[in-house]
């Protein structure tokens, strides 16, 4: 309101990235600064995630856009493990504004900005909306929230939907 614009505002969106393997993502609102794993699609062709004995890695989906690059990209973590909290505890209190920051096995790093944080019941999880083609350099960061049964795990997923917005 003040008439000044904030950096993610200014100028033309950063040129999207080549192929290179992300290393490691941080958050630095949330204190954020994980090393990373690629992971696949398991047999039911549900995204994988990181280990459960490695609470704090990231897993990046393999299948997609590296840092950067042109597409959706997703990360996946952990909430939680039996031994106390993982790498994204906190991830549903990021807020819009907030820069994500992927470093790169190339040394670049893509940074994100986060446009909206989403909760979606898993019964109703909207496959296109998360998952679905995006023309810019998109990241979409995945753990698990709602209410948790032994049962049946988390009742619902936090999702935060960022978009390249520089790189360095």
């Amino acid at each position: 309101a003040n008439g000044t614009a904030s950096p993610h505002d200014t100028g033309p969106p950063p040129a999207a990235l080549p192929p290179s393997r992300a290393t490691a993502l941080r958050i630095p609102s949330l204190g954020i600064d994980a090393p990373t794993v690629g992971i696949g699609l398991d047999a039911r062709r549900q995204l994988e995630t990181p280990p459960v004995d490695k609470p704090k890695l990231v897993g990046w989906y393999q299948g997609g856009p590296t840092p950067g690059e042109s597409g959706t990209a997703l990360a996946v973590g952990h909430r939680d493990t039996t031994t106390g909290a993982a790498v994204f505890a906190a991830l549903g209190q990021v807020e819009p504004g907030r820069t994500i920051e992927v470093r790169r096995v190339d040394g670049r790093t893509a940074v994100y900005t986060v446009d909206k944080v989403r909760v979606f019941d898993k019964d109703r999880f909207p496959d296109k909306e998360v998952y679905g083609p995006s023309r810019r350099p998109e990241l979409h960061v995945i753990t698990c929230g709602g209410l948790y049964t032994r049962r049946t795990g988390y009742s619902s997923n936090v999702v935060v939907f960022a978009h390249l917005t520089a790189t360095k």
